[in-house]
């Protein structure tokens, strides 16, 4: 009997969560999604402010280039060996 019992409040619990997911899981996915658009929102308000800060605006092309280093030939690096393989 007290397995019975176990089983039917197992059952009822299981159902009982069930219900309640159904009921608030499109609220808390809403909050959710409304934090995220709110915090992408505010992160790219900051990316908008630096890019008008720099005085750059939307469709500009810039181009850096990096600075090339002239290598010095005259370093001694060592002998060159010639391995071949044995079979």
């Amino acid at each position: 009997m007290a397995f019975l019992k176990t089983l039917l409040i197992i059952l009822l619990v299981y159902y009982l969560f069930k219900i309640l997911v159904r009921m608030f899981a499109p609220k808390i996915f809403g909050y959710a999604a409304k934090k995220t658009e709110e915090h992408f929102r505010e992160r790219f308000g900051e990316f908008a402010d630096f890019n008008s800060a720099n005085g750059e605006q939307q469709g500009d092309i810039i181009i850096e280039k990096k600075k090339t280093r002239k290598k010095d030939s005259s370093q001694d690096v060592g002998e060159y060996i010639d391995f071949e393989e044995i079979d």
